[in-house]
């Protein structure tokens, strides 16, 4: 079902911000997402991963890569669908 013009098929593109330092050789882990080491929300160091996953199963691929790593999320934010 479609709904505000984003489907579940749609590719787009993700920024996603956890807790922690993750190293570059994650991105390859994480669907190939940039990420961007600096201070986190609440003090501390925190990941931001960024970039266009085909769609949300995809999304979804990376969520559990991140949980099976043990890593925290805080935010995920849908910037620009394709």
């Amino acid at each position: 079902m479609e709904k505000d013009g984003v489907s579940l098929g749609q590719a787009a593109v993700y920024r996603i911000v956890v807790q922690g330092v993750l190293s570059e050789s994650s991105g390859d882990r994480l669907g190939g997402l940039r990420l961007r080491v600096g201070p986190g929300i609440h003090g501390g160091t925190a990941t931001t991963l960024t970039g266009r996953l085909r769609d949300q199963a995809q999304l979804i691929g990376v969520l559990n890569t991140l949980y099976e790593m043990r890593v925290p999320v805080l935010c995920i934010e849908l910037l620009r669908v394709d």
